[in-house]
């Protein structure tokens, strides 16, 4: 008991050095995402996608960097311990491929910035905005409030499709009318619905063409610019106008039609 007790009391030092390290770890990781997010929002290009990620790195790195003085505060032997972490830290990178995968595309996606936070995108089947761009995953959130994660390998090597870089879009309405409508006057009932809307923009010009002679209907397909705000209220706008535009002058909007031939067997 007194050898048991002896070695107790002459541990103890190393114990309250260990929680010393882990105490000022703490407060020093806190100092430091501080300053780092103090520095980088006063920079003019300012990037919160870059903040957040370096934040997450540069904090798992110095959690790292506290764990092994912890641990060599308790009297572990530090070189022992690293090369049975490198050892472990290898078979931990066979079995979690996909991870580091992951990593790596996330730190492509930082770099070469196919998206940022507050982008709408839609990349694997998904659409939202970003939310955030995480160590592995990307946050979105989809425009029915539903949040979907991203694996970062898998986004950064597919195809991503980014609808906020641009300032402008353009919308592609496709309109059927009866083959017995006047092509002149369907032209003109659009170019005067495309007018009367201030948010369908005259620079770059809209554009009215003939898209196909289809089986019921002819089909036209109208080009609508829109500033990129104000695209989705410009297009519900637009089907709503042209419908009550078509009506007033009399322009058939067909349907799917079918003519059937009633043969009567008795009559020769």
């Amino acid at each position: 008991m007194h050898q048991f007790t002896d070695a107790i009391i002459s541990y103890i030092p190393n114990v309250l050095k260990a929680i010393l390290i882990l105490i000022a770890g703490i407060i020093i990781i806190k100092i430091f995402r501080r300053v780092i997010t103090g520095l980088m929002t006063k920079a003019a290009d300012h990037d919160p996608t870059l903040l957040k990620f370096v934040l997450d790195v540069a904090t798992w790195i110095l959690r790292a960097f506290i764990f092994v003085a912890v641990i060599g505060a308790l009297g572990v032997e530090t070189t022992t311990f690293a090369a049975a972490i490198g050892a472990a830290g290898i078979a931990i990178g066979l079995s979690l491929q996909g991870s580091l995968s992951n990593f790596a595309g996330g730190l492509l996606i930082i770099l070469f910035k196919p998206f940022r936070v507050g982008d709408y995108i839609e990349a694997q089947g998904q659409g939202g905005t970003v939310n955030s761009i995480q160590i592995f995953s990307t946050k979105l959130i989809t425009s029915n409030n539903q949040v979907v994660y991203l694996p970062n390998g898998t986004l950064s090597n597919n195809t991503i499709k980014n609808f906020s870089q641009e300032e402008l879009r353009r919308a592609e309405v496709v309109l059927s009318v009866g083959y017995g409508s006047d092509l002149k006057q369907v032209k003109d009932v659009i170019k005067a619905t495309i007018k009367s809307d201030s948010k369908i923009l005259t620079e770059p010009a809209p554009g009215i063409e003939i898209k196909a002679l289809a089986e019921n209907s002819v089909d036209l397909v109208v080009f609508l610019w829109a500033e990129r705000p104000k695209y989705g209220a410009m297009v519900s706008d637009f089907y709503e106008n042209i419908k009550s535009a078509f009506d007033q002058a009399g322009i058939e909007i067909p349907y799917p039609q079918r003519d059937i031939l009633v043969k009567n067997p008795d009559k020769k």
